[in-house]
């Protein structure tokens, strides 16, 4: 065998069952929950990514941000709802999937009877240090804690994670 083909490198390997992944409840105005399944505090990873679920209760929406300095992709797996991008409303409903680009302007809502859940993928990472910050940490099978408001410092939390700074003109449901 060749010396070059002994220098080949592995990458590492992580599995997560179900209940495994670390999560946190969420403040106002998304409350519900996330799961942060993949970042690199978590494996080592050549292409620091972020991968986890969130789950949004009827009523409950993710208000309008962008993030200027990273990629973004949903997958919803199971709810309805809508999405605003750049001011375009768009169905959210199992299998439907978005790829965001950097600085677009997004917001997801759940106007459903059931709670909304998807994927996110964040590219490169830090997403899943902002819902640590603003969130509480969440033991699976627990109940659902009264909504809980956002910290007083949540526009420096986002400025020091994925976040562009917050437009002027920010959109509502």
């Amino acid at each position: 065998m060749s010396e070059q083909a002994n220098a080949t490198s592995h990458g590492d390997i992580l599995v997560r069952q179900p209940g495994e992944a670390v999560s946190y409840w969420q403040p106002v105005p998304a409350n519900g929950q996330i799961e942060v399944i993949f970042a690199p505090h978590l494996v080592p990873m050549e292409h620091p990514i972020g991968f986890g679920t969130q789950t949004v209760p009827p009523g409950g929406y993710v208000r309008e941000h962008a993030h200027d300095r990273n990629e973004e992709v949903i997958f919803v797996i199971s709810g309805k709802g809508r999405a605003v991008v750049e001011g375009v409303n768009h169905t959210m409903q199992p299998g439907t999937a978005f790829f965001i680009g950097k600085n677009r302007r997004h917001m997801f809502i759940n106007e459903g009877t059931e709670d909304i859940h998807w994927m996110w993928l964040i590219v490169p990472n830090g997403l899943e240090d902002f819902f640590r910050l603003i969130g509480r940490e969440r033991q699976p099978g627990e109940p659902a804690p009264e909504p809980f408001p956002r910290p007083e410092n949540v526009l420096q939390i986002e400025r020091d994670t994925v976040f562009a700074a917050q437009p002027a003109d920010q959109r509502q449901p």
